[in-house]
């Protein structure tokens, strides 16, 4: 018989680690006496192993379909590294708090594991574009327009929020280009999930489907995590097991699971050949 997602020991994990992470945050937004308390800072700087988890879990399985050797092995394996990236730079960040006992810098060298995310996740949906033959439904006219509209307006709302008025410091040409990389690169990645989502309708059918659909809402979730981080950092209201760390949690766990839900793919296409 084939496995099944219950059945698969890293997706037990990782549902158990959310559940109590879950718990754990709600437990600080009823009792907690301070934004920067010692709990609040421990619950900042752990949280990441959801994508510890789910990252060498999606390893495991782009191994089964066929590592770098295949195209959705390839796509596992980008996103699986798009969420070890998040964790590099979130212990990174907390090397900072509670080792160094220093503000985090800007940039840093938790920025390294940030951006790398990002480019990850960006190559990662371009091979899911390629499996999904989304990039294929690019030869009707009508979907070329829309694919320049969905990113040039994610560009013109990343203008306003962001980096209206922005003041170039070449003295820091790091921050600079960070500063328009992140929310570039967020701009991009939800485009591309939107562009598979719109595009990939007619082609995907069967047991495919819905596993790409969780990909897509969970690249959705974190959306609105790395927005709502860009958005908190630059009006100054990001505090440590806030409401960005739990909607991260979220994106963590989400993007896990539809990586477990491909191996479910990979046991189903097994049990029909």
């Amino acid at each position: 018989m084939a496995k099944k997602e219950k059945d698969f020991f890293g997706a037990r994990i990782t549902l158990y680690l959310f559940i109590f992470i879950f718990f754990w945050w709600s437990y600080l937004q009823i009792f907690k006496t301070d934004d920067f308390s010692v709990q609040n800072q421990i619950f900042g700087g752990t949280y990441w192993l959801l994508a510890l988890c789910g990252g060498l879990s999606g390893l495991y399985i782009s191994r089964k379909w066929g590592g770098l050797g295949s195209v959705m092995g390839k796509a596992i394996t980008f996103l699986s590294f798009g969420l070890l990236g998040q964790v590099f730079g979130q212990v990174s960040y907390s090397l900072y708090t509670f080792f160094f006992k220093v503000e985090i810098p800007y940039p840093s060298f938790g920025d390294i594991g940030f951006i790398s995310s990002l480019i990850f996740y960006i190559i990662g949906l371009l091979y899911l574009a390629k499996a999904t033959g989304a990039i294929l439904s690019l030869k009707n006219v009508s979907k070329i327009f829309l694919a320049l509209l969905i990113p040039l307006v994610m560009l013109t709302l990343s203008y306003f929020l962001f980096l209206k008025g922005y003041e170039f410091d070449w003295t820091n040409p790091l921050k600079v280009i960070l500063d328009f990389g992140y929310p570039l690169g967020e701009t991009i990645y939800i485009s591309l999930a939107l562009l598979i989502f719109i595009l990939s309708r007619g082609i995907l059918g069967g047991i495919m489907k819905s596993k790409i659909v969780l990909i897509l809402f969970a690249f959705f979730i974190y959306f609105l995590a790395d927005y709502s981080f860009l958005y908190f950092s630059y009006y100054g209201s990001l505090h440590p097991a806030g409401w960005n760390d739990i909607v991260y949690a979220f994106a963590y766990y989400f993007m896990s699971i539809s990586l477990f839900e491909l191996l479910n793919v990979y046991y189903e296409i097994k049990k029909l050949q």
